[in-house]
């Protein structure tokens, strides 16, 4: 079966170092076949992400534009009212989108911002999208109440392999992430869960990545790709990126080995060729985010992607 039956396989670091290793065009045959036996061809949901909090967080990722530890130039918001995040959410359903997220830049939300939260949750359900937050670290007892207001999916990103973590992120553990994440699985959330590449990581640390993803039980229902978008005045900011032809790479070697997952192209977009966005959804990537910005970093637009799927001939869903 290819590892095709979603979450019954325990992938070696040998099988995952053998497919990073085949022939591209090999790979990504692979990689289209396991695609079209999980999900229609040709069809890419689309996603909005807003940020319903911004800047001013406690932790010290490397990569990221919020934290207070570095001096990028953003400025800290409070939590969007609810009527704001709604129209946002309004917005994104007439430009196409079928799931929103929100995301707030904190290491854990407080438990009197919840109701707000769950309200928003509320709300967007209502307009008939799926729903997905990311706020940092949960505890039971959180997870819990977003799950009961409806929330589908939570998300929170390992960012990397566990052995490179500690050079990304000194401020919580890799444990503290597989704790979150089990968390929202006993909830009854759906789990969102990927990672970043191109941050001066080893090829040795993307297969680490996919590997700790994929050996999740189950894997996540929701998988973002990222890379890197340089931010001046973070550590990694300088981080050389790498190429579209190994971006794509990791993409097709997520959805083999985690055939029934979203697999989410997502920050980068913006800065990446019609051809490598173009390999990315041969490889499996069946997600883009749309609209002009993501969090706080530029995103293609809608007039981009207008044109990218004409020419592909994609639908997006």
């Amino acid at each position: 079966m290819d590892g095709e039956a979603a979450g019954t396989k325990r992938w070696t670091r040998e099988e995952a170092t053998a497919l990073f290793a085949s022939p591209f065009a090999d790979l990504l045959f692979r990689a289209q076949s396991v695609h079209r036996a999980h999900f229609a061809a040709n069809e890419v949901q689309a996603s909005r992400l807003l940020s319903i909090k911004t800047g001013g967080c406690a932790e010290n990722c490397g990569y990221c534009s919020q934290s207070a530890h570095f001096d990028t130039g953003l400025k800290a918001s409070k939590l969007m009212e609810r009527e704001a995040v709604v129209e946002e959410a309004r917005r994104a359903k007439q430009e196409g989108a079928s799931r929103f997220c929100m995301g707030a830049a904190w290491r854990s939300p407080k438990d009197k911002d919840l109701p707000a939260l769950c309200a928003m949750i509320g709300d967007v359900k209502a307009l008939g999208l799926e729903t997905c937050m990311t706020l940092g670290m949960l505890s039971d007892g959180q997870a819990q109440t977003l799950a009961a207001a409806g929330l589908d999916y939570y998300n929170h990103n390992i960012d990397t392999s566990p052995d490179y973590y500690p050079k990304v992120v000194s401020t919580r553990t890799f444990e503290d992430r597989i704790e979150t994440l089990e968390r929202v699985r006993v909830s009854g959330m759906k789990v969102c869960c990927g990672g970043i590449v191109g941050m001066g990581e080893a090829a040795e640390d993307r297969i680490g990545l996919l590997l700790a993803l994929a050996n999740m039980k189950p894997p996540p229902e929701s998988v973002p790709i990222n890379a890197l978008v340089g931010i001046e005045g973070t550590p990694l900011g300088e981080s050389a990126p790498i190429s579209g032809i190994e971006f794509a790479r990791v993409i097709a070697v997520a959805r083999i080995m985690m055939p029934a997952s979203m697999v989410r192209l997502s920050a980068g977009r913006d800065e990446m060729s019609e051809e490598t966005q173009a390999l990315c959804f041969l490889a499996g990537a069946n997600s883009i985010f749309i609209g002009e910005r993501l969090l706080t970093t530029d995103n293609p637009g809608e007039d981009r992607d207008a044109e990218l799927v004409e020419r592909l001939g994609i639908r997006l869903v």
